[in-house]
């Protein structure tokens, strides 16, 4: 009972860490400052050059994951989670001191902070899941990754009052210092269950056939499997759908159906957030009651039917619903990947393997944006964006039953 209650305090430390550090999701409101007229408080940055610090966080965001993961294997978590709330910190600290450089803000926010989320967001998975029965990997990954998918709706407005109220060094530093203050203290109860620790086994399981023993695979072994690949692929291009409609919420709300309001459209990126934090821990739980490619297949279907549908949301209720169907598939993808990872290669090298399979989700945050933007720029629209992204999903699909069938030829079925 002793064991349990700390590992629930694991979990919940988990999912409080990754809601402290969701600096990500202030850059759309910040861009936005970044972009205005200097005679609007802004600094008059070009869209390409406001885009890049982000473009640079989210691949040391994959980078720093499988760093973090790596080192987490060998010592436990504890000191790599309070190094990344460090990190975090410092790149938003010293943001607000380089002052108005695009170079600067780059190197602060996109490299130190960027691989800080990394070294952070990679670390608190692995020790909670070692802390709770294999039959709840969904739903423990769901929670701890649902902190950080939620951390928009407090965010967003919090970065954008600072913004209005103190202008963009002082609101940096001045995330920065709360990103410090709330992040490493936390990141002190992040901690791996003591050595010899089993789990215990559900009452409704305690009848049931037993439980396969866990494999223990290390990534160079992991990447000579058939299975890495199709997940890899799978990773990479059904995240690129989702980040496309994500990174692009806004504007397509705005040319799409014509809102202009700005607290609207602030509300529509929230909700988008709250529908990609239902189905993390949603599909979580999902994947554990059918199956984690079975999950998958049901996300990828509806993505793609959702996308084929999406030039033709013309209202706010028709959009709201393609919203939902995107936030809920992207964020399914955010739980089920971890656990299937853990399933399929084991927990004592889970922060390694899933850090090298994660640099899927790094390269789709690079390809989807630069995709949506040059089919903007050509159409002055995403409809063909949507086409594409259609025929993506449907080769997932195709792609599902590939990797449902090589796994069973692997497990010699």
């Amino acid at each position: 009972m002793e064991n349990q209650k700390r590992g629930n305090l694991v979990l919940l430390a988990g999912i409080l860490f990754n809601l402290s550090i969701g600096v990500l999701y202030a850059w759309s409101v910040l861009k936005t400052k970044l972009t205005a007229p200097v005679s609007h408080g802004g600094w008059g940055w070009s869209s390409t050059e406001a885009g890049l610090p982000y473009t640079i966080a989210i691949v040391f965001f994959a980078i720093g994951l499988l760093i973090g993961g790596r080192i987490q294997d060998k010592i436990g978590p504890r000191w790599v989670v309070t190094t990344g709330g460090a990190l975090i910190a410092l790149g938003m600290i010293l943001s607000g001191y380089v002052g108005n450089s695009v170079i600067g803000i780059t190197v602060c926010f996109g490299f130190i902070t960027g691989i800080g989320i990394g070294l952070g967001y990679g670390c608190v998975s692995p020790p909670a899941l070692k802390w709770f029965h294999p039959s709840k990997k969904g739903l423990v990954s769901g929670l701890i990754v649902g902190g950080f998918g939620i951390a928009p709706v407090y965010f967003a407005p919090t970065m954008n009052t600072l913004l209005n109220n103190f202008g963009i060094e002082k609101s940096l530093l001045y995330m920065g210092i709360a990103v410090a203050a709330i992040s490493i203290p936390i990141a002190q109860l992040i901690k791996n269950p003591p050595a010899g620790y089993t789990p215990p086994t559900p009452e409704k399981l305690k009848q049931a056939v037993a439980v396969k023993p866990s494999v223990d695979v290390t990534w160079r072994s992991m990447v000579k499997t058939k299975q890495f690949y199709l997940l890899f692929i799978m990773f990479l291009l059904s995240s690129s759908v989702g980040l496309m409609i994500i990174g692009n919420m806004s504007k397509i709300a705005k040319t799409q159906i014509g809102i202009s309001d700005t607290a609207l459209l602030a509300i529509l990126v929230s909700f988008l957030a709250v529908t990609n934090t239902a189905g993390r821990v949603l599909g979580g739980l999902m994947s554990d009651k059918i199956g984690r490619v079975n999950a998958l297949f049901v996300v990828f279907a509806l993505q793609a039917l959702n996308m084929a549908c999406f030039m033709f949301y013309q209202s706010l209720p028709a959009l709201s619903i393609g919203i939902i169907l995107v936030g809920f598939s992207y964020g399914t993808l955010l739980s089920v990947f971890p656990s299937i990872t853990a399933d399929l290669y084991g927990l004592k090298n889970y922060g390694t393997n899933y850090g090298v399979l994660y640099l899927a989700w790094g390269l789709s945050g690079v390809v989807a944006p630069m995709v949506a933007d040059v089919i903007f720029d050509i159409h002055g629209n995403f409809h063909m964006a949507y086409v594409v992204a259609a025929v993506m999903m449907a080769a997932m699909v195709f792609v599902n039953v590939l990797f449902k069938r090589a796994n069973r030829i692997a497990q010699g079925h």
